[in-house]
């Protein structure tokens, strides 16, 4: 019974991916609200 040790750096794998993600979100949140700034300006 117990952790085995490649079951203790599994939730360091989680983070990683977690951090990814947020940052894919950040990225596209950003073009997301650059778009719509675009969209309001007259040229």
């Amino acid at each position: 019974m117990g952790l085995k040790r490649t079951d203790a750096r599994k939730p360091w794998a989680f983070e990683d991916e977690n951090n990814s993600l947020k940052r894919m979100l950040a990225d596209a949140m950003l073009d997301n609200a650059a778009c719509k700034d675009l969209a309001t300006k007259n040229f």
